[in-house]
Order: structure tokens, then sequence, then C-alpha cells
């Protein structure tokens, strides 16, 4: 497996375990900053690599009436203070060819949402920045279409390559978590992440807004990590009741950090399993 760099680190195997993380949306400049600064003191007490993640722009909203951001320019205006301030990696949603331009020149990842993993255009122009690219895979996808995503990717030069795992639809406001999605994407030769706040969502189940069951994100993340993801990517609000997005399934600051402490100590353990190291050695 190709290891991608990311700023001082390195997502792969026999890596730190990586975590994106952050509020889904930039709710205001100082907000994002508040955030970052709380998240960063949380990570520096923890055995992970952290890349900050927030959107300029939610573009999939359920409904038109859904606050969508600030807007890409100024969204990565403050994410690009983000970066400076508190000298993190940044990570942010594009959904056009034209915003994968732009954001690939201030982001350290730029992100392809799940409804859009398709688009050829979209996915040729984040291959062609200079950004890692992290794309989520479709929950009306096999994990074996992923390939041809990675080869979309691949034809423009850039193996910085991140592939995630968000549970898979069947319809009727649910999604499906299969943790075999892990190991078969991971077989074409770059980390794969899994997204435990999101496959925790009920898409469109309250009408107008998605809602979740964020009770069972503890459960997708530490399956996820058990099954030897890369990476996780986690959402995280300091009040989750006033989220303006995806409100039932950002973790709160507290949670947070508890199940991270769990993560950690899994993740130890199964490091020295695939290191073949004596149980006893963990």
């Amino acid at each position: 497996m190709e290891e991608v760099r990311i700023k001082g680190f390195s997502v792969g195997a026999r890596q730190p375990l990586t975590v994106i993380c952050g509020p889904c949306i930039i709710e205001s400049e100082d907000f994002a900053m508040r955030t970052a600064e709380e998240l960063k003191g949380i990570f520096e007490q923890l055995p992970f690599q952290f890349i900050f993640k927030s959107s300029y722009d939610k573009a999939n909203r359920s409904s038109i009436h859904s606050f969508r951001g600030p807007g890409v320019e100024e969204g990565l205006r403050i994410l690009e203070r983000v970066q400076r301030e508190f000298d993190l990696p940044v990570i942010t949603d594009v959904h056009s060819p034209e915003e994968a331009l732009i954001a690939g020149v201030v982001c350290d990842m730029i992100q392809i949402p799940a409804f859009l993993c398709r688009q050829t255009d979209l996915i040729v122009a984040a291959g062609s920045t200079s950004a890692a690219v992290n794309v989520k895979k479709g929950q009306f996808m096999s994990p074996y279409e992923m390939k041809n995503v990675v080869e979309k990717l691949l034809s423009c030069g850039n193996r910085r390559i991140l592939l995630t795992d968000r549970g898979t639809s069947f319809g009727y406001s649910n999604l499906v978590s299969d943790m075999r999605a892990i190991p078969i994407m991971q077989q074409f030769g770059f980390p794969v992440c899994f997204d435990a706040t999101h496959s925790a969502q009920l898409p469109g189940g309250l009408g107008q807004t998605s809602g979740g069951q964020r009770e069972f994100i503890p459960t997708l993340a530490k399956a996820a990590v058990a099954a030897g993801c890369n990476a996780l990517f986690i959402e995280a609000h300091p009040d989750p009741a006033r989220a303006k997005s995806d409100a039932a399934t950002v973790l709160p600051f507290d949670s947070l950090k508890g199940l991270l402490s769990q993560i950690a100590k899994l993740y130890e353990v199964i490091q020295c399993f695939e290191e073949r190291s004596p149980v006893s050695a963990c």
C-alpha cells in the first residue's frame, strides 16, 4: 500500500491512525477558529494524526432552506487562516472542477463527496491539483467500483489518494456499513478511511433534513479500526443541538474525547496483531 503524505506525516499501513475531524460546515469565522483550536488541544493528547475538516458549502442539502455555508472564497480564506495560525492540515469538500482547482491551491487535501464520486471532470480536476484527494464511495456503489475512481486519479499523475467508505444505501432512509469494503478498497493500493458519523445518518429521515443514530457512531468507528482502516472521518461539534448541518450525527466534543481514547487502545492492539507480535507485547 502506498503512503499518502499530508503536511508532516503519512497516511497508510504501519502509520499512526489519521483522524479527519471537525464541524460539518463553517458556521462563521469565529466558530471555525474556536473549534480548530479546541480540537487541536484534544488531539495533542492522543497518538493520532489530525486533519481539520470543515466545508465552505454543503451543496447536497436535503432542503433548499438549509444553511449551506460562507461560500468558496470566504470559506477558503478561513481554512487558510486555520492552517496558518494552528499549523494544521485542512480538508474541505469540492463540488465542481472550478472549485477543485481553487481549493487545491489552499487545502492540503480536497474531498469528493459521495454523491459526486463518478463525476469524471471533477475527479480529474481534483487530481490535477497539488493537493491529496479523498474520494468518498457513493452510497449507491459497491467498493469494487472505486477502482475506476482510482484509475481516473492515476491518469492525472496524482498518487496521493485516500478512499472513504460511508455506508451503502438500499433506500428507505437508511445506510448499511459492510466492513468488507475496507480491505476490498485497500487492494487498489491506497489507504482507506471510514466515515463513522455519516455512516450513522438516516438520509432524508426527518423529511427536510437527514436524521441519524448518533449512538451507533462508536460501534461503527471501533469496528472499522478492527477491520484495518487507515483513517477515520468523524465530524464533531461543541453543541450538536445547535449545529447548522448534520446535527443528528455530529459528535459532541466530550464524547469525541472518550471515543478517541478507546480507539487509541484498540488501534495499538490491532497494530500488534498485524505485525505478528505476541499478544503479551501489546
